[in-house]
Formats: structure tokens, sequence, C-alpha cells
């Protein structure tokens, strides 16, 4: 080699691995819901994050956030909490039991409003988003919902399309609609009213209005919906 030419090629190598830092990093960032300033942060440190609300949304933009997507909860409940949330993101999938235990402390006084908010670097959210979304046709939103976050490492077609047939719905309507895109304008709805409230990365949640980011301690959530409840 060279060695005029060997400076230069250790410079390129040093180019390189900074930039593949950075999308690393970026990506990390998205996937916790920590995209950029428009979505609160939660600062590192050694004792549990404090709830993140830095954006709270009127009244009327709260209800129409949740709109006329999957929920469960009672219709009467005083708190509804909307999840903008990404199928193949693992912190997606580690806030689930959080939304659990939530569901056990306060029955009938909580409701929960699943929206996609499938994250362009993870190949197989799209198709999955939209298959929820078929599922949901056949009321069997939830029970896909929980196989697809148990399953987060196979999420390809042919492993939705097998879900959905394990569970008991009609296959040959559940494939037709999934092949046919039949939901890819709901889910690109979703994604467009995300963004519009601050959203850029997964799991987003608002408590009434009031933004959660990240896969935050159960602690956090109870402060927040006790809170609101209180009012």
């Amino acid at each position: 080699m060279n060695t005029k030419t060997t400076p230069i090629l250790v410079i390129l190598l040093i180019v390189a691995a900074f930039l593949i830092g950075m999308f690393s990093t970026k990506v990390q960032y998205l996937e916790s819901g920590k995209g950029d300033s428009k979505v609160a942060q939660a600062s590192p440190s050694s004792v549990a994050p404090q709830p993140q609300a830095e954006k709270t949304l009127g009244a009327q933009e709260a209800a129409q956030l949740a709109g006329s997507s999957p929920a469960k909860g009672s219709s009467q409940a005083k708190v509804t909490i909307v999840e903008f949330s990404d199928f193949q993101c693992p912190y997606c999938g580690k806030v689930q039991e959080t939304l659990k235990k939530i569901f056990e402390t306060y029955p009938n006084k909580v409701k929960l409003v699943f929206r996609n908010y499938p994250l362009p670097f993870h190949e197989n959210a799209e198709p999955a988003a939209q298959a929820s979304l078929c599922a949901n046709e056949q009321g069997k939103f939830w029970e896909f919902h929980d196989k697809l976050f148990a399953n987060q490492e196979k999420l390809t077609v042919t492993d939705l399309k097998q879900y959905a047939a394990n569970l008991g719905v009609d296959a040959n309507k559940f494939n037709s609609c999934l092949d046919s895109g039949k939901y890819k304008e709901t889910v690109q709805k979703d994604i467009k009213d995300g963004g519009a409230v601050g959203v850029s990365g997964t799991p987003a949640i608002f408590i009434n209005g009031r933004a959660v980011t990240g896969a935050q301690p159960f602690e956090n959530f109870k402060k927040i919906i006790d809170e609101e409840l209180a009012k």
C-alpha cells in the first residue's frame, strides 16, 4: 500500500465509525420515545425517572387524539390513556407489563386507546400495524396485540397470518385484508396525528392529554393517574 494513502484511509475509517455510532444512538432514542426536543426526555439518573408531562393537550384535543381507535376499559372511565406504539419496538414491549399493572390497580377507572406508530427502521412494524387492524375487524385486536408483543422477533407476514389463524379468525378474510393494504392509510393517519402532538419515537403515551415519554416505571404513571382521578 502506498504510504501516502495510509493517513487518508485512517481518517476515512474514523469518520465512518463516528457516523455509525451516531446512527446507532439515534435508533435507540427513537425506540425509547426520546426522538427530539418535541418529546420530553428522561434525564440520566440512578433513581427512577420522573414523569414526563412537558406537553399537555387541551380537553378537546385529547378527546380527538383517542378518536375511534381500538380501546379497552370502561367507556365511563375518568382517565383515558392513549398509547402510540410499535409492535417491533422493544421498549413498547417492555411498557406492556406496566399498562397491565395499571388496569389491575385501577379497575373500571382507566381506558386504554391504542394507536399505531411503526418506526421506519423496523421493517415488520408497518405490516404488523395493519394486521392488528385487520384482526380488530373480527373482534380480536387485543388478543392479536398481546401475541405480537410476545413474539416481537417473529413478525413476518407469514407469522402474522399464522397468529391470526391460531386465534380463530376467518383466515381468508384476514389474509385478504392484510394483502390488500386496507388499513395502510389508517396507520399513516395514526403516524400523522402522533406527529402533530409531538410524537417522534415510541412508546409515547398521553394520560388525559398529559405526555409520558418512554417506558417509564409504574410509579410515574400512577402519580399522574392519581392526580387526574383527584380532579
